[in-house]
């Protein structure tokens, strides 16, 4: 079983025009290695039960001691959509200012990104850091709005009012877009 996958991925890094190398940018604590963890286990590489719990992305043992990301971490995934199979090199990079080097670095090898959100602290200031880094290098990133249960549970908020807090969120990263695009 371990061959066939490991012959699949062979096979997927000959076909240059598929593979796509995607960062995972955020704030510090949006959750950006849970992310990384949810789509890792999704390839089978690790447990779902230990998605979000294991940091798989953190190797170092400073980093998981700390709980946080301090080098970006790469990984190659498997993806198919239709017919089409695809290799995503997964880049999980730091959220902490302190390293914003490893950000740059990941953002200039990527074709995507995925902009991490937390539900409850909204857009923060390395949020708009990393999206201007993603703009810069001509990246178009895909927003996910993560810990949107925070919502309901910590909050106590109603529908309308978690409506409205999401709609809110949305509002501030197409204005930060726009800004961002009329800046360049």
């Amino acid at each position: 079983m371990v061959l066939n996958s490991l012959d699949k991925m062979i096979q997927l890094q000959k076909n240059t025009a598929n593979i796509r190398n995607i960062c995972v940018l955020a704030h510090v604590d949006h959750g950006k290695t849970t992310l990384a963890d949810c789509l890792i286990s999704s390839n089978g590489i690790i447990s779902s039960r230990l998605a979000g719990k294991l940091r798989y992305m953190d190797s170092r043992e400073d980093e998981q001691v700390r709980g946080i990301t301090m080098k970006s971490s790469a990984i190659s995934l498997h993806y198919a959509k239709g017919e089409e199979q695809y290799l995503i090199n997964l880049i999980d990079s730091p959220g902490h200012v302190d390293f914003s080097s490893e950000v740059s670095t990941a953002v200039r090898i990527c074709d995507g990104c995925i902009m991490v959100v937390d539900a409850v602290e909204g857009v923060c200031p390395q949020t708009q850091a990393v999206l201007r880094q993603a703009w810069l290098e001509n990246i178009h990133p895909v927003l996910v709005i993560n810990k949107i249960d925070r919502l309901r549970v910590e909050l106590k908020f109603t529908p309308q009012e978690a409506y409205c807090h999401l709609k809110n969120i949305l509002e501030q990263t197409h204005l930060l877009e726009e800004l961002l695009v009329g800046g360049s």
